[in-house]
């Protein structure tokens, strides 16, 4: 039996997917059993670009603070220096 290039590639694209989304979880380094402070801006904290400018917003919640971000990318920045991004919370 062939593969069908095609399929492979959906296959690969798929597995992307998937890693992609799961990066995209969110990811509680620290909340309080409280609950998770809400983000309430439609702005990227990293680059002040409009949340779903770049595709769906990624999230995730750091020290009990639900974060935003236009972009994967974006993550990484706020991860580099989150005090100086949280600052603008």
């Amino acid at each position: 039996m062939k593969t069908n290039p095609k399929c492979l590639l959906l296959g690969a694209l798929a597995a992307l997917l998937i890693a992609g989304l799961a990066s995209c979880v969110s990811t509680d380094t620290g909340a309080t059993s409280g609950g998770v402070k809400p983000y309430t801006s439609d702005m990227c904290v990293t680059t002040d670009n409009k949340l779903g400018s770049m595709g769906d917003p990624v999230t995730l919640v750091y020290e009990g603070q639900e974060v935003k971000f236009c972009c994967q990318p974006c993550v990484a920045k706020f991860k580099a220096d989150p005090q100086k991004y949280l600052s603008k919370l």
